[in-house]
């Protein structure tokens, strides 16, 4: 459970405790912590108690002023606010109304920073793409990962068309917990990432390519069909699935295992 959660819901019982607060607006904001309803979103604050990690928004088909308000809601419970495919526009309209946000480029990803040192960041998880042209995705990924808290390595423009450039980086790769692999074209760099180390890779296909890449199809259809082991697939250019997965596979590594009688 979230301690910023904690912290908040310690805070309604002392408020309450002392008469700060009426038994309505008690129940109100513990109400509130489940989802709260405004009209044309359902925010799931309860997310962050559930999964560690608050609700992440959506922005692709949102209006500016949706992602505003919404990303004000979030606020109240959780320091981490991420908005994924959106663009500068937003970005400058959301700088104007909340605390400390950024924009990432690449992915269009505004997310607010860590206020954790880079140090205390988990090591572990690495992401690496094919060709400078997949960056968009495996930044999509990287910037996921971090926000999980996780110090993320990222080596770029290592497909198989210059294999040589990938063992470069041999001993990077096999001392990871969890790769994050993304690739378009013909998709083979996840398979052959998965031959060389021991750790899980998750595969990511791109919809760059030409023609006969069907929009990502054909990447993704390698990466199902790779003969290597411990390699999973995530959907077409879905950075932000990718990165989320080994966000959670990085947690569990040396958590200790939860006994039940």
């Amino acid at each position: 459970m979230s301690k910023h959660i904690n912290k908040l819901i310690e805070g309604f019982l002392d408020n309450y405790k002392k008469g700060e607060l009426s038994t309505d607006d008690f129940l109100k904001n513990i109400k509130d912590l489940y989802f709260e309803d405004i009209g044309f979103a359902k925010v799931d604050h309860h997310r962050i108690l559930r999964r560690d990690f608050p609700e992440v928004i959506y922005g692709t088909n949102k209006t500016a002023d949706q992602i505003l308000k919404i990303s004000q809601k979030i606020l109240k419970y959780s320091k981490i606010l991420m908005i994924t495919r959106t663009d500068e526009s937003v970005y400058l309209m959301l700088k104007k109304e909340l605390k400390d946000v950024r924009l990432e480029f690449s992915s269009g990803i505004v997310y607010t920073p860590l206020d954790i040192d880079e140090n205390k960041l988990k090591s572990g998880i690495t992401v690496i793409c094919a060709g400078t042209s997949d960056m968009k995705i495996a930044d999509e990924a990287a910037i996921t990962a971090y926000l999980m808290k996780n110090r993320v390595s990222k080596i770029y423009d290592v497909g198989v068309a210059g294999i040589h450039r990938l063992m470069n980086y041999k001993d990077e790769l096999q001392g990871s917990n969890v790769i994050v692999a993304v690739a378009g074209m013909e998709g083979a760099l996840p398979g052959v990432v998965g031959a060389m180390v021991e750790c899980p890779v998750i595969a990511v296909p791109t919809s760059i390519g030409y023609g006969a890449n069907l929009g990502g199809i054909a990447p993704l259809l390698t990466m199902l069909n790779s003969c290597s082991p411990g390699v999973s697939v995530v959907n077409i250019d879905n950075g932000f699935g990718a990165g989320y997965s080994a966000g959670i596979i990085n947690r569990l590594k040396n958590k200790p295992v939860k006994k039940f009688i």
